[in-house]
């Protein structure tokens, strides 16, 4: 079967082909309404799960689509292809599938939630002071600018340059992407409470996981990185056990934010950070897998103009061309680029289940 067939063009297609491939494999689904945001045509959110294997396993695989919304085309196909076409080698570890984590940002093609928040920023403790990024104050208005003319473009270039310039340019991508907790109209921005989507993957986890002593956790997104090309991230230093497993699960291929080894940096606030505070009960292996898809400048370039068209409340007359802009960044809608990432996808979820049922 092409690899094509399991991607969509739109969050609702995607939804309908992960549900019906979830019917066809006899796997247990649940589906859960967002209480708030709506799709562009009006119509209900959901947050999708599937199950398959002993509801009681002690060992277990989860693969979380549509973190960062946007990105979620490339999970949803592994998912769905996954469900339609692989065979399972280990029956006795259950594989839980959450599709479209954020599904506002996926229907919206928008990688943040229905309040602007970075989901992947979001899981910190709200009831304590946030993490402070001092450098992002001095940049927001480069980071965010006011409009998008040209002058007012060249005038944020200049300032991240002369930034890179002084300090590298992955100090200047830490200090953008790890996440801030003060312009809510900003990029990156971590919320001042917990997200719907955050509080739904830890009653998703405590529903489903409960019983599991060893868990896999693939958290898929889209890009950083090479064309294609899949990064399996992990925030484990490489001397802890975790990052460990990860090797001997995933091979070389795992890289940790923590020695400056991996193409993303080390963020506030992720979701993997959170996932062994949720399974605590449980022996954790997680990563990130992470594809390439444009330019990193392509893709902050997306990003920024998509972040000052929702701050203008998507009315400009450019609007159409800048949500084509940010879906492209995040998802090549080509046969090849398609192709390296099921390819792939498929690769990782079995070594994850060989793993989980070996460990």
């Amino acid at each position: 079967m092409s690899a094509s067939i399991s991607f969509s063009a739109t969050y609702s297609q995607a939804r309908d082909k992960f549900l019906l491939a979830a019917k066809r494999r006899g796997a247990r689904t649940t589906s859960h309404l967002h209480p708030s945001a709506k799709s562009p045509n009006g119509k209900d959110l959901f947050v999708d799960v599937a199950c398959i294997g002993p509801e009681s396993a002690s060992a277990a695989v989860l693969v979380i689509s549509g973190t960062h919304g946007v990105e979620g085309y490339a999970g949803s196909a592994i998912q769905v292809g996954w469900l339609n076409e692989s065979i399972d080698n280990q029956p006795s570890v259950k594989q839980v599938f959450v599709h479209a984590l954020n599904p506002f940002g996926f229907a919206w093609n928008r990688r943040v939630t229905e309040e602007n928040v970075d989901l992947n920023r979001n899981f910190v403790d709200h009831s304590q002071s946030y993490p402070e990024n001092p450098d992002y104050q001095g940049l927001k208005d480069a980071i965010s600018p006011p409009d998008l003319e040209p002058e007012t473009l060249e005038g944020a270039s200049r300032a991240l340059r002369n930034y890179a310039k002084e300090f590298g340019a992955f100090a200047m991508q830490e200090t953008i992407s790890k996440g801030q907790y003060i312009h809510p109209q900003g990029l990156y921005f971590g919320g001042r409470r917990p997200q719907w989507s955050a509080n739904l993957l830890r009653q998703i986890s405590e529903a489903e996981l409960a019983t599991c002593h060893r868990v896999a956790v693939v958290d898929i997104h889209t890009g950083l990185g090479a064309y294609g090309e899949a990064e399996l991230i992990s925030e484990d230093p490489p001397e802890a056990p975790s990052f460990q497993r990860a090797r001997e699960w995933w091979g070389p291929s795992v890289c940790s934010t923590r020695d400056g080894g991996s193409v993303s940096a080390q963020v506030f606030g992720s979701l993997d950070s959170a996932i062994p505070t949720m399974l605590s009960h449980a022996e954790t292996t997680m990563i990130c897998l992470e594809y390439g898809t444009y330019s990193t400048l392509e893709v902050f370039q997306a990003l920024r103009a998509d972040n000052w068209l929702h701050n203008n409340n998507n009315t400009h007359a450019s609007a159409a061309t800048i949500k084509a802009q940010i879906r492209r960044a995040f998802y090549p809608d080509l046969p090849d680029w398609k192709e390296m990432v099921w390819t792939r996808g498929q690769g990782v979820l079995r070594q994850a289940i060989q793993g989980v049922a070996s460990a």
